[in-house]
């Protein structure tokens, strides 16, 4: 296995664990994609690394930057004032950084949004805050610690996506510990955090319920707040507004990428095989009990590194892609598609775009969808 460098930010590199080795299963995208879909330029930014907005506020969109500012787009102009600006307390070597915020589905009312960050000393954060009454700002005075994930040791594999589910509770992804190979035995063990995805209730002034429907509440020794393991790094994962279904891009180690797809409510519970699966491959002696396969996987062997998970697109602009998943990978600047079922995925497709640092998509209230580039660009899928 080797480490290269993917970008340097600010005297600052992320890196990404890549190797390239096997090259079985790494079919390349057989179409090209109908020439419907262009990138539309959104903003310039300081290193950004995710997109979002509040449930029904179609004038707003946040773009998060990894260096630990949050900014606004306002009716397509970008802020000069910072929504919340945590620079002083993020850590930003290796792949750590402010990596993404959520905003409670109650977010009208109550005003409470999340976000995910590593501290100084590496540790991973989940912290609530609320907006002032100036909707562009928040209230840096009224953070509330969520939950604290010990991840001091290594600097890779911090996860990072927060997402609320269907269900209105908040999801996180988190990586396996770091170093190589898991070191810590995370992905298969049920008494850490570490290498998954959590769904918790979080309470208004701080800390977390457990959901009485999470899968392990009552199995002595696991963490109640687990929702499914036996992952690397979930760095983005999303949920298909329309059905709910949720889908999680899982960063690989030498050899394959993986998706992994769950229909609404049937990725409870469910083990995804790291580190006793890499992908399709068997990657260590042990057991991985009930591993669910991926939906598909992507190889080190044709250029693939780290993938980069996005959206099943609901925007109805986009007729050419409605309904598929679009996707990438931090090495390869292709955009692709692809369909998702129970049984597989089909009809990958490269839609003819190319985004250099591809590091993160997004998704706005009105289902547009964005593709963010590390060097900076924010875009957003469009129709020509």
């Amino acid at each position: 296995m080797t480490r290269r460098s993917a970008l340097a930010v600010a005297g600052v590199a992320l890196l990404v664990v890549v190797g390239c080795d096997d090259d079985s299963g790494s079919a390349a995208p057989d179409v090209t994609a109908a020439r419907s879909v262009r990138l539309a330029k959104v903003g310039s930014f300081n290193a950004p690394i995710y997109v979002t907005a509040p449930r029904g506020d179609r004038s707003r969109v946040f773009v998060v930057e990894r260096g630990g500012r949050i900014r606004v787009l306002l009716r397509g102009r970008k802020l000069r004032r910072p929504f919340l600006n945590l620079s002083s307390d993020v850590r930003t070597d290796g792949e750590r950084g402010l990596l993404s915020m959520a905003f409670a589905p109650d977010y009208a009312k109550s005003g409470r949004f999340y976000v995910y960050f590593t501290d100084r000393d590496g540790d991973i954060h989940i912290q609530q805050f609320t907006r002032s009454r100036n909707p562009n700002v928040a209230r840096k005075a009224s953070r509330r610690n969520v939950i604290t994930i010990e991840h001091s040791r290594f600097s890779n594999h911090n996860g990072g996506q927060l997402e609320f589910g269907p269900d209105g509770f908040l999801y996180a992804g988190v990586g396996d510990g770091g170093g190589a190979g898991d070191p810590f035995r995370s992905g298969q063990s049920l008494r850490t955090d570490l290498g998954k995805i959590l769904r918790i209730d979080p309470r208004p002034g701080g800390g977390f319920r457990v959901p009485g429907s999470n899968p392990f509440l009552r199995r002595s020794g696991a963490r109640p707040e687990i929702w499914a393991y036996g992952l690397r790094n979930p760095w983005r994962f999303s949920f298909d507004r329309r059905t709910g279904a949720l889908v999680i891009g899982d960063v690989g180690q030498d050899q394959q990428e993986e998706v992994d797809y769950a229909r609404r409510g049937r990725g409870r519970g469910v083990n995804y095989g790291w580190s006793v699966f890499e992908g399709n491959h068997h990657y260590r002696s042990g057991s991985a009990p009930g591993a669910r396969k991926p939906n598909f996987v992507r190889t080190h062997g044709a250029g693939w590194c780290a993938i980069t998970g996005g959206y099943i697109v609901r925007d109805r602009s986009l007729r050419g892609l409605y309904g598929r998943y679009v996707y990438g990978d931090l090495c390869r600047s292709d955009l692709h598609s692809i369909v998702l079922t129970t049984r597989g995925a089909r009809s990958d497709q490269r839609l003819g775009l190319r985004v250099q640092q591809l590091v993160s998509f997004g998704e706005d209230a009105a289902g547009h969808v964005y593709a963010v580039s590390l060097n900076g660009p924010v875009y957003r899928l469009a129709s020509r």
